[in-house]
């Protein structure tokens, strides 16, 4: 695995998940919110993004979490070696996002000059949230068979088989390092 593609709702982890395979596999990760939002939380012109994620994108071996289905699977899906859904419940999803948004905290993913805003977009937020398994995560699966219905997929839902998953890549990493004698 030398590309990973990483797709869920908002909160399911998938900034966390990249994270730990970056770290694990020694893969760079490529964040997909931080190359769309402009300060203030403004929408790039659509071809500016594009450049950005092929930019991003451009070398061999890389971890990219973030959906931007339509506009961005034809660049990455076809590179990827391993697509991974995240398919955490909603109410954690929400949970999360609610939690984050309340602590405010600096992180990797969120966008240089955005920060979490409890108004009126935060409740478009978990609206999109709350109803994604149901009106987003169709059309995204959707796209991606059509994208790249060869790339395989695994679906992981919870911490349990986030932790079994990151798990069984330490020992196939540990077993690929020891030399055979």
């Amino acid at each position: 695995m030398q590309r990973i593609v990483i797709l869920g709702n908002s909160g399911s982890g998938k900034s966390t998940l990249a994270r730990d395979i970056g770290r694990l596999l020694a893969l760079p990760v490529v964040h997909l919110d931080p190359l769309f939002w402009e300060p203030g939380w403004i929408e790039p012109d659509n071809e500016a993004f594009r450049e950005r994620v092929r930019q991003a994108i451009a070398g061999d071996a890389w971890v990219c979490e973030g959906n931007y289905s339509r506009r961005t699977f034809d660049l990455r899906l076809p590179r990827a070696d391993l697509i991974i859904w995240l398919d955490t419940p909603r109410l954690t999803c929400l949970h999360r996002v609610i939690l984050r948004s309340a602590l405010n905290r600096p992180r990797a993913d969120l966008p240089a000059g955005c920060t979490e805003r409890l108004d009126k977009g935060f409740l478009v937020l978990l609206k999109y949230v709350w109803n994604h398994h149901r009106a987003n995560r169709p059309a995204i699966e959707a796209l991606r068979l059509v994208t790249a219905p060869e790339v395989p997929v695994i679906h992981l839902r919870g911490a349990r088989q986030v932790s079994a998953f990151l798990a069984q890549r330490v020992t196939q990493a540990r077993t690929a390092e020891t030399p055979r004698v």
